[in-house]
């Protein structure tokens, strides 16, 4: 990717143009000879998206090329109500996993067969797994921590 400063506006170009100010197989040129143009190499650091963002393109002299900066995110959620909402998306999950079993706990509880032990085993798995996970998200003590939580894929 290369990108070139036309007056303070960076276009970023996912290719070279073909044909620039009218020289044919412009994208064949050297990298040297690209940078003859004005036409540097693009820089697109790695950054977590979860707690960081990147800012507008800018020229970097430091190392001849265009980057883009990286900056941490700031919220306007508070670290408690990060928590909660993190915490109700978790429940959520381990709620629709449990609903594959709800069936069971009603046919039961309104006198019918038993719930099978393997079946409880299970939800009751699932739900000290669920209260784990909550409890590792009350510990985190900075929003990026929250924001950088993953919830689990329950399949």
């Amino acid at each position: 990717m290369k990108a070139k400063d036309y007056n303070g506006n960076i276009k970023v170009y996912s290719q070279v143009p073909k044909t620039y100010n009218n020289i044919i197989n412009f994208h064949l040129l050297s990298d040297s000879e690209l940078e003859s143009h004005g036409f540097y190499d693009v820089n697109t650091p790695s950054y977590n998206s979860n707690t960081q963002e990147l800012g507008a393109i800018e020229w970097d002299a430091n190392n001849t090329r265009f980057t883009y900066p990286v900056s941490d995110k700031t919220w306007s959620e508070t670290l408690a109500e990060m928590k909660s909402s993190k915490i109700a998306n978790l429940k959520a999950i381990y709620n629709s996993k449990l609903a594959t079993t709800d069936w069971y706990v009603v046919r039961e509880a309104e006198g019918g067969t038993a719930l099978p032990s393997d079946i409880a085993t299970e939800r009751g798995n699932l739900r000290t797994e669920c209260a784990t996970k909550e409890g590792e998200i009350n510990s985190k003590t900075t929003k990026a921590e929250v924001a950088d939580y993953t919830l689990p894929y329950l399949d």
